[in-house]
């Protein structure tokens, strides 16, 4: 797999309706958010578990696009493996440079986002690895109002709680939403570290295609309705850039599209703004959603 010869950089914009994007298990699983502006947060981790989720699922977890870090996962399993792979090496510098390698080749996780696999248990160390791919926090485009909501069960998992309930089988939760967020996050990639992990044209096009669909196939109870509404990079012609990042990402503005004094609920809501005359020479735009 040829390794990407072009910086990128990117504006991910996606929303969610009476969900939660991303609880605090902090704050008692409340959605997350900057407690001096009540601008909502989802974590770069986060982000990063949607991706691994719409790759596994697209590709069957299935060499070379299995993944690391899996849920409930043993991650030294994996080392074990790289290790037992690579037959008699004297060095032990040289074994884990080639343990490195042949975890980057496997697993799509490791050479996209990077990796600290220097695990010496059982002297099946892997190095480190410092991936291509990197994604800030989602931030809310304006302030959200979290809302914490009772809700009922008509059922009860014990005899001990039917008992207990002396006839009413009833119990009470709580469940925290976000009416509706639009979010924003800033994505890099690195050309010269894709050529340290191996990260290809075929593994970009996959993120491109998880960034897109990956909430898709991520719905649930907790995260109401949740969707990427726009994915705008900016491709540049070589492999250190021809623009620094913040002057791009400048260039991508979400605008109020209705009366900014009331709450709003839709991305009907927002006009989402390309400059794209502006955009630097040797950068090229590109769009999706």
């Amino acid at each position: 797999m040829q390794p990407v010869e072009n910086r990128y950089d990117f504006v991910l914009f996606f929303d969610v309706t009476n969900g939660n994007p991303n609880g605090d298990p902090d704050a008692g699983n409340l959605p997350r958010l900057d407690p001096e502006t009540s601008q909502g947060l989802v974590t770069d981790v986060c982000l990063k578990r949607k991706v691994r989720n719409y790759v596994e699922l697209a590709r069957e977890n299935q060499a070379p696009y299995e993944l690391y870090v899996r849920e409930r996962g043993v991650l030294i399993r994996q080392h074990q493996r790289a290790h037992e792979s690579l037959g008699e090496v004297e060095k032990k510098e040289d074994r884990i440079a080639q343990a490195r390698t042949w975890m980057c080749w496997n697993f799509f996780d490791v050479r996209t986002f990077g990796a600290v696999m220097s695990l010496e248990e059982g002297g099946y160390n892997c190095g480190q690895v410092r991936g291509p791919v990197q994604l800030s926090f989602a931030k809310s485009i304006d302030p959200i109002v979290p809302l914490d909501l009772s809700i009922t069960r008509m059922a009860v998992a014990t005899e001990r709680e039917s008992q207990a309930q002396e006839g009413d089988n009833r119990t009470m939760g709580r469940k925290s939403i976000v009416p509706y967020g639009l979010y924003r996050c800033h994505g890099f990639i690195s050309a010269p570290l894709a050529q340290q992990t191996g990260f290809g044209e075929e593994d970009l096009q996959l993120l491109w295609q998880a960034l897109s669909g990956m909430f898709d196939h991520d719905h649930s109870a907790s995260r109401g309705e949740m969707a990427t509404r726009k994915l705008i990079a900016f491709q540049h012609d070589s492999k250190l850039g021809n623009a620094p990042s913040h002057q791009l990402f400048d260039l991508v503005r979400a605008e109020r599209a209705t009366d900014p004094s009331s709450p709003p609920r839709s991305i009907e809501d927002y006009r989402i703004h390309v400059d794209r005359e502006s955009v630097p020479q040797g950068v090229t735009l590109q769009e999706w959603v």
